[in-house]
């Protein structure tokens, strides 16, 4: 079982959305049964609340399911349990490596290093900008390219 995380700030926006595009496209590849997929935030403003509207609605509007997600926040133990943990900006990075210590367990990344040519280098946080069309574009892209990672490392 290869397990992925996606963390943002409050886990309203951002990383459930990359939780449900990831999700979508390991489903459309049949590899369901090889991963298990969770979001969190390094906040806890919101925890226990469900995605932002504009997040469902973007996801509704490319037909991936957004329902059954709440928000919930980084915990020690994630570290250890998720192979990947994939942060939406460098701040919640930072976060996460002070929280992994020295560590070894699990990778760490910033989504959108799996797209070296993007103008970006953080996914932009849609609950400030209200672009919830730019972070999908941006988001899908780089779950692409990150399920292409995967599935070359683990011969998936």
């Amino acid at each position: 079982m290869i397990n992925v995380l996606f963390v943002c700030l409050g886990n309203i926006c951002r990383s459930p959305m990359a939780e449900a595009i990831f999700r979508n496209k390991v489903t459309s590849a049949g590899l369901e049964k090889e991963f298990f997929i969770d979001s969190a935030g390094t906040g806890d403003w919101h925890i226990g609340k469900p995605p932002h509207e504009g997040t469902l609605e973007i996801l509704k509007e490319h037909s991936i399911d957004g329902s059954g997600m709440s928000a919930r926040q980084v915990k020690n133990e994630d570290i250890k349990k998720f192979d990947y943990i994939i942060a939406m900006d460098a701040e919640n990075l930072g976060n996460l490596h002070r929280l992994k210590g020295r560590d070894t367990s699990g990778e760490i990344g910033r989504l959108l290093d799996f797209i070296p040519e993007a103008s970006k280098v953080d996914v932009p946080d849609p609950y400030f900008t209200g672009n919830f069309n730019e972070v999908y574009q941006l988001v899908d892209e780089a779950c692409e390219k990150l399920l292409l990672h995967i599935r070359n490392k683990h011969e998936l």
